[in-house]
């Protein structure tokens, strides 16, 4: 171990600034990969270029190695000081699992810009969300924290920037930028807890069945996809583009429309926060709280329904046993 830390472990006494100085990113000799096939790649285009130049002074024809017909070479690092950007293989943590690459995280300027533009700029999570590339649920995090954070400093506590920037500093960060660069995706479908199961419905040939039928078969009141995603506005925008009648005015309402979306959902989620607190008793006893709702033995009972005991403790769905009648007996 100490050959190790004396030889090739000795380059991580003195992290690479800018780099997540991954073990996975240096050769045995603790010289780092890309820096390594950088300078092969120079060498090889000066090697070719000097291999031209001969050959041109003895009249033969140039061999094309990239310079020629005003062409750059794919790979020319001006100098090996200019250490090139981190690649996938760099982003290995562990060298024993190559299938586990570390994700970029915010950087703390990006975070700082979120935070501006919602609290203090008033424009909506899903707005931010769309404009920098980032998913709704990331946003809404890092304006809660951000805004704990603005609140311990006004009350003079302090705070762990030495260990959080430690801390981003071994990992890839999406730095903020303009034109923004993307950090994830934000429009991927999420799996809804109906469809998991397998499902025969029956369905006259004749009738045209869609997505939005597909939903209602799994779930009275199920979105179709394109209506379940984060971002539904941008889909509907999109195809406005497509089709030639893209205004100010449209792109407005569909933004309008879908934070109308938002406020409506949040006052259905208070309301029936509200409702639950109004039908339960809660005891405070210390440290425990002790809730206590009134039920109907009926709708309670052991059962696979929504408001039996079965369900709520993990009944296992017949789906998939075997014995089981799994198409449809009758036509409704």
């Amino acid at each position: 171990m100490f050959r190790w830390l004396n030889s090739a472990g000795s380059v991580f006494k003195d992290p690479l600034p800018g780099s997540t100085n991954y073990l996975s990113a240096y050769d045995s000799q603790g010289r780092l990969i890309r820096v390594k096939e950088a300078k092969r790649a120079r060498d090889a285009t000066e090697r070719m270029d000097e291999e031209n130049r001969s050959k041109e002074s003895a009249g033969e024809p140039e061999i094309d190695g990239g310079r020629g017909n005003g062409r750059e070479p794919k790979l020319n690092y001006h100098t090996v000081d200019a250490i090139p950007r981190e690649t996938e293989e760099d982003m290995v943590p562990f060298p024993g699992n190559k299938q586990f690459q570390s994700q970029a995280v915010l950087s703390e300027d990006l975070k700082e810009v979120i935070w501006h533009l919602v609290i203090q700029k008033g424009m909506s999570v899903r707005r931010v969300s769309a404009s920098y590339l980032i998913d709704m649920r990331r946003v809404a995090a890092v304006v809660r924290l951000k805004e704990v954070e603005k609140q311990w400093e006004r009350e003079g506590k302090r705070l762990a920037t030495p260990y959080n920037r430690a801390v981003l500093a071994m990992l890839p960060q999406t730095p903020f930028r303009n034109p923004p660069q993307p950090h994830e995706s934000i429009n991927d479908l999420p799996v809804h807890k109906t469809t998991v199961q397998q499902l025969f419905h029956p369905v006259a040939e004749s009738r045209h069945f869609t997505r939005v039928d597909a939903g209602q078969a799994f779930e009275k009141g199920l979105l179709p996809a394109d209506q379940r995603i984060q971002h539904p506005e941008i889909v509907a925008i999109e195809k406005a583009r497509l089709s030639g009648r893209v205004a100010e005015d449209f792109i407005n309402a569909e933004w309008e429309k879908a934070e109308a979306g938002d406020a409506a959902r949040r006052a259905a989620v208070t309301l029936n926060k509200q409702r639950k607190d109004d039908t339960t008793t809660t005891i405070f006893s210390g440290r425990w709280e002790f809730k206590f709702e009134d039920v109907k033995v009926d709708k309670a009972s052991v059962g696979r329904h929504v408001p039996g005991i079965g369900l709520r403790y993990g009944v296992p769905a017949q789906d998939r046993k075997k014995g089981q009648v799994k198409i449809p007996t009758r036509v409704g």
